[in-house]
């Protein structure tokens, strides 16, 4: 049965829009999520091939969580911190603009609010009292000439998310050779694979699709890859 997924009581409407709109970090921790799950298994897939042993999965394993967990974040950080200096150079271009030629910013509010369907008195209106207002003037023309977000995204926060999520799901699979285990091939495969459903899985609460085909849309990622490098590992074992 359909169902709301937030009131809309008068009052709960102004509380939750006195909060202002919300930065999602999703995307950096189920970015972090996958690969590191990925490659860490990837690392254990390629040293089974090949018939090397528990240690050298643990020692490539765990270089793997540092390193490429570390080089991720970096790589996170610096390519959103590249996306907040875009919105803070655009949004000093807007206010120039804004500030040299007053009429031509109005007339692209005109024009794109005439393309949302206003006409006539009620467009005249919005553009009086969006000009009026500065920093409305300056975030409507950021979201809909430049299609950049209400809200910039911290580059420290995405780092530490896509870091935290790698090296958190990049252990799942070296925990049973860690613990000791005889055989820790299967026990390493089979958490692998719940963790990869389980990250699909978590990902279905922000889409439409079910929480099933999320996870197995994961699963079938990670298995791709875990087999290609199982794959590669076997085809060079002589060489070891």
């Amino acid at each position: 049965m359909p169902r709301l997924e937030h009131s809309h009581k008068p009052g709960d409407i102004a509380k939750r829009l006195r909060h202002g709109p919300h930065v999602s970090y999703l995307r950096d921790w189920v970015y972090g999520g996958i690969d590191g799950t990925v490659t860490t298994f990837a690392i254990m897939a390629g040293v089974v091939g090949a018939n090397l042993s528990a240690t050298v999965v643990v020692i490539l394993g765990l270089a793997n969580l540092l390193a490429d967990g570390f080089s991720m974040a970096a790589g996170n950080f610096t390519g959103t911190k590249a996306e907040q200096d875009e919105y803070d150079q655009l949004r000093r271009m807007e206010e120039r603009h804004i500030d040299l030629a007053p009429e031509g910013e109005r007339e692209e509010i005109r024009q794109i609010f005439r393309a949302k369907g206003f006409e006539g008195e009620a467009l005249e209106t919005v553009v009086a009292v969006l000009s009026r207002h500065r920093e409305s003037w300056v975030d409507t023309m950021m979201q809909e000439e430049h299609g950049m977000p209400a809200v910039p995204r911290s580059p420290i926060r995405a780092a530490l998310y896509t870091f935290v999520a790698f090296v958190l799901c990049g252990s799942v699979p070296l925990l049973p050779y860690l613990a000791g285990l005889d055989r820790p091939e299967w026990p390493s495969a089979i958490m692998t694979g719940a963790t990869f459903f389980a990250i699909g899985s978590f990902r279905s609460r922000w889409s439409p699709k079910p929480w099933w085909l999320t996870g197995l849309e994961t699963l079938a990622i990670g298995l791709l890859a875990a087999g290609v490098a199982y794959a590669v590992g076997y085809g060079l074992r002589g060489l070891v």
